[in-house]
């Protein structure tokens, strides 16, 4: 039975046809412009177990972010460049993000609030 499912699914993929697999959700994406020295938007609610992209772009010099609590770091936001942050976060709360590449004077106020809800 298993070699009859993998030769329909190779002939799907073959002739293109479309083939759903389980319950795959499209990441939520959701964009934010990084300046000096804040993030817009600066707060984001996300949901548990939702799978998320940040779009992220600097409209100045080159930022980063820092997220600890989802293990996220990146510090490559340039200005006209987007820069993509994938993740699935696990928890729920109230969490921050900062920015990880010294921008400036005010760096270290720049901050995201990231509010995760079940």
């Amino acid at each position: 039975m298993a070699m009859s499912k993998s030769v329909v699914f190779l002939a799907a993929i073959f002739l293109g046809w479309s083939v759903p697999i389980g319950h795959a959700q499209s990441p939520r994406r959701v964009e934010i412009i990084a300046k000096r020295f804040t993030y817009e938007p600066d707060t984001i609610t996300l949901k548990k177990g939702e799978p998320i992209v940040l779009v992220m772009h600097s409209i100045d010099v080159t930022h980063g972010i820092k997220i600890e609590a989802f293990n996220i770091k990146s510090d490559d936001i340039k200005k006209d460049k987007k820069t993509e942050v994938r993740f699935i976060p696990q928890q729920t709360g109230h969490f921050e993000g900062r920015c990880s590449r010294f921008c400036g004077k005010g760096h270290g106020a720049m901050k995201l609030q990231i509010d995760m809800v079940p």
